[in-house]
């Protein structure tokens, strides 16, 4: 029986394997050294827990998401094809691209929410500590 249920777990995880190789052609994270306050006025909405702010800096300005209360994200608001001259706009927990209508997940990684897409959304690191908040690339 163990036998069983080891090689039908085995089989489930083969199968669920994806192939990342077109993952290669994805944009990289750009370099990034932010540092600011959350007390920051331009910060207020990040304060909160689901609360975000858009800020200057990236490719086409950064989102910097409050997950929970302590923990933060930030993303480029360039969409990952980097076929759109506008950035990514953000409503309910997920980044769109304007032109090619394309999602992202700000909870998954900026792991892309629509069909075709492989590229995820550009995320940088965040590290909080007291009120101040570093945004940098991995």
């Amino acid at each position: 029986m163990l036998k069983k249920i080891l090689s039908l777990l085995c089989i489930s995880l083969f199968i669920n394997c994806s192939d990342t190789s077109n993952l290669a052609n994805c944009i990289q994270t750009l370099p990034l050294n932010l540092v600011t306050d959350l007390n920051n006025p331009e910060l207020i909405n990040a304060q909160t827990p689901g609360g975000f702010a858009k800020l200057s800096g990236g490719n086409k300005g950064i989102l910097l998401f409050n997950k929970n209360g302590t923990d933060f994200v930030a993303f480029d608001r360039l969409c990952p094809t980097n076929d759109c001259s506008n950035p990514m706009s953000f409503s309910n927990r997920i980044l769109q691209c304007i032109c090619d209508e394309s999602k992202y997940s700000v909870d998954f990684g900026g792991a892309p929410q629509t069909d075709g897409y492989q590229c995820p959304a550009i995320e940088y690191r965040v590290i909080k500590t007291g009120s101040t908040i570093r945004i940098s690339n991995f």
